[in-house]
């Protein structure tokens, strides 16, 4: 099965880390993420740039408006995901028990769901990178 893991924070969560604990945060990220792509786990990881560069798209009236910024103020930003490959979701679990991001955010995972076009039986399409 594969899943999806959002990474949410309180905006501001890491402010009080200095340059260097950032650094040595970041390494132990990408670190982590190397164990789970080694033992087969991690599809592909990102962190995603601030708030403040979002796009936030909907329809009014039929238009498609494009508005800078998040669509809404919240109390949690999604700062990173994960795509994950296992098993089951109880198989993920013991992967994070050491997830350094874990310090100063929460996780997210739910599954991923498979639809099919209902005359060509075809899927959407799979990752490339």
């Amino acid at each position: 099965m594969r899943f999806m893991a959002l990474v949410y924070f309180e905006p501001g969560a890491m402010d009080h880390l200095s340059a260097e604990d950032f650094r040595r945060l970041d390494d132990a990220t990408i670190e982590h993420d190397q164990r789970l792509r080694a033992s087969g786990h991690l599809l592909f990881a990102s962190p995603l740039a601030g708030i403040e560069t979002a796009r936030s798209l909907r329809f009014d009236n039929g238009q498609l408006i494009a508005t800078d910024g998040p669509y809404a103020e919240s109390k949690e930003v999604v700062g990173g995901f994960l795509m994950l490959e296992a098993e089951s979701m109880e198989a993920l679990m013991p992967l994070f028990e050491d997830d350094p991001i874990l310090q100063y955010g929460r996780m997210e995972i739910r599954p991923l769901v498979v639809h099919t076009h209902s005359q060509s039986g075809e899927g959407r399409p799979e990752p490339s990178f």
